[in-house]
């Protein structure tokens, strides 16, 4: 279980930074168009890009992944809340937040046998 919930942390981390937070960061058309799809001002690209990165790397170590975890269900409320907004589409856009906290509290779940004991699926 805690091998499977490393291999699934590394995925989200890779994500947030090689998917997200990089094409922010090089001022990327990817990142810029569905910034302006949901009515964020490129000026906050950068600003954006830098707090996944945080959240990656705070989620990713071990003694610090609660915290990342909570900051990064806080980033990905956000971007659902964006996209609520302006009536993406619901299965493809806007429950993608939802689907990639699901997928990191699983992971941080596995990984952390504190928080299974805290949390049990089975009593």
């Amino acid at each position: 279980m805690i091998k499977a919930g490393w291999v699934m942390s590394v995925l989200v981390v890779l994500f947030l930074l090689g998917a997200s937070a990089a094409p922010k960061l090089m001022n990327s058309p990817l990142a810029l168009e569905p910034m302006e799809v949901v009515g964020w001002p490129a000026k906050y690209m950068l600003l954006i890009g830098i707090i996944e990165i945080i959240c990656a790397v705070l989620y990713i170590i071990p003694r610090t992944a609660l915290v990342g975890a909570v900051l990064m269900t806080g980033l990905l409320g956000a971007a659902l809340a964006a996209n609520v907004r302006v009536d993406n589409p619901l299965f493809t856009h806007t429950l993608f937040s939802i689907y990639l906290g699901v997928f990191a509290w699983v992971a941080l779940w596995l990984r952390e046998p504190k928080l299974r004991a805290l949390f049990p699926l089975v009593r």
